[in-house]
């Protein structure tokens, strides 16, 4: 008897199995990359009941329906916005050139902000120095502050931007702060206890809880650094708000752009589309969107991206800049982990000439990441693709330059995450001035870089070999 049930239970399992590698065959490729399906498939034949419920769980990257259907009325929200950068004799869409008019029209049907000109750049990348200038400019705040960060801590950083924020809302400005539930779980209540009292408001973006009515994926983030002061200056990039070093003594290298000029205006569309995301209050008042006079300054717009906007991934833009580009691409990351459109432009672009180099760190913070960026660089060095390993600290920064006249600056990586999953924003800037600048900062990575050979690269242990390409296999689910 006990042996008929246990051959009975031993055939429903295979069944069981078999039923859900069969069902995941045809549920799997739709509406996925050829890599993201392969890897989910392998893990679906390995193991199918572990893999159907990881699949259940983070298989598509989608919000949950409330806040899909939240997002339809987003442009009802933004309607002021929008009206105000429509007509804003300040806002006009200016003349660019051919070579230049494709990308900007592009990134517009991405993320549905217009080119705009007359933008001033300034572009920071001493750590402190970033605090230390949004500080002033809180300081200076007389109407609105907004800020938008993955990680707020209440470290020593935290504690000098707090007291920014406390002194500010004591004289009558209106702080909102939104940070990520998750990035920012060590420090979330601690730093609300210190801002609300103060009269600042604060929320967490896409907060996750079994018992929470309105709960988030975990792995779905708002990974966006942002801060709009007055709705004149703007703060855009890759760094937190937290001490340089926070992760086991590593020093983190960041890059920042403070901006002045009209394209605040859309940073701050962007903050209080995520603010209403998040409490579905509406942030209309005229002061919020000023003409911003402009001055004599860069073309620029802002491409936010995530599974909010399903059409809008930063990394089209990427794929398509590359396959655009004529003289040199330099991509500088701190994860670099790129889905196939993008692997085959970069080797196709360095196949046609173009000088193509990759900036990435050789600190690292992420093992599994790090060995399945490392499966690439091969493939890269073979294609002729320079690859700099930064070598005096967590190089955390992430811009990317096209040729002398487009330049991306934001919080997104090159890697799939960012691509697919997490919610990212960028500032394009079309003005070789800026690229200028970025070329130098480029360059000061170079010289403090090792570049790898490709005979040495080669000559690493087999051991390490295998473990990048069982990490690489998992990239697309990363």
């Amino acid at each position: 008897m006990i042996a008929l049930i246990s051959e009975a239970w031993a055939v429903g399992y295979v069944v069981a199995e078999w039923s859900i590698r069969l069902a995941m065959v045809a549920v799997v490729p739709m509406r996925r990359s050829p890599e993201a399906a392969r890897s989910w498939l392998i893990l679906v034949f390995l193991l199918p009941i572990p893999a159907l419920l990881i699949y259940l769980l983070i298989g598509r990257p989608t919000y949950p329906r409330w806040r899909r259907e939240r997002f339809l009325r987003l442009p009802a929200v933004l309607a002021a916005a929008s009206r105000e950068i429509s007509h804003s004799r300040y806002c006009r869409r200016p003349e660019l050139p051919g070579s230049l008019s494709g990308p900007a029209l592009l990134v517009e049907r991405l993320g549905q902000f217009p080119t705009v000109a007359g933008n001033d750049f300034e572009l920071l990348s001493g750590y402190d120095e970033v605090i230390d200038r949004m500080i002033a400019d809180i300081g200076a705040a007389q109407q609105t502050v907004h800020l938008l960060y993955y990680i707020f801590a209440d470290d020593e950083t935290g504690l000098r931007v707090i007291d920014a924020l406390q002194r500010a809302a004591k004289r009558q400005v209106k702080c909102r702060v939104l940070i990520d539930a998750i990035g920012s779980r060590r420090w979330a209540r601690r730093v609300a206890r210190l801002l609300i009292p103060a009269g600042v408001e604060v929320r967490l973006a896409l907060r996750v809880g079994l018992f929470h009515r309105r709960s988030a994926r975990a792995d779905l983030r708002n990974h966006r650094k942002i801060a709009v002061i007055d709705s004149r200056v703007g703060y855009l990039g890759s760094q937190n708000i937290i001490n340089a070093e926070f992760g086991g003594g590593i020093a983190n290298q960041e890059l920042v752009a403070r901006v002045v000029g009209p394209v605040t205006t859309e940073i701050q569309t962007v903050f209080i589309a995520d603010w209403f995301m998040e409490t579905n209050e509406k942030l209309a008042n005229p002061v919020l969107f000023p003409h911003n006079p402009p001055g004599g300054g860069a073309v620029a717009q802002v491409l936010p991206s995530g599974p909010d906007y399903p059409d809008a991934g930063i990394g089209h833009l990427i794929v398509s800049l590359v396959h655009g580009a004529r003289e040199r691409v330099i991509i500088t990351t701190p994860y670099f982990v790129p889905d196939e459109p993008l692997l085959q432009a970069l080797k196709t672009a360095a196949l046609r000439g173009v000088e193509v180099r990759l900036v990435v760190s050789n600190v690292t913070d992420q093992m599994l990441v790090n060995l399945a960026q490392r499966s690439f660089y091969s493939e890269l060095l073979h294609a002729g693709i320079q690859v700099h390993l930064y070598a005096q600290a967590f190089l955390h920064a992430k811009h990317i330059t096209f040729d002398d006249e487009i330049a991306i600056l934001g919080s997104s990586n090159v890697d799939i995450r960012s691509f697919v999953l997490n919610a990212e924003v960028s500032l394009i800037a079309f003005d070789k001035g800026v690229v200028e600048q970025l070329r130098r900062q480029q360059s000061r990575y170079f010289a403090s870089s090792n570049v790898l050979s490709l005979r040495e690269w080669e000559k690493r242990p087999v051991a390490s070999k295998l473990a990048e390409n069982l990490a690489r296999l998992a990239s697309p689910l990363l």
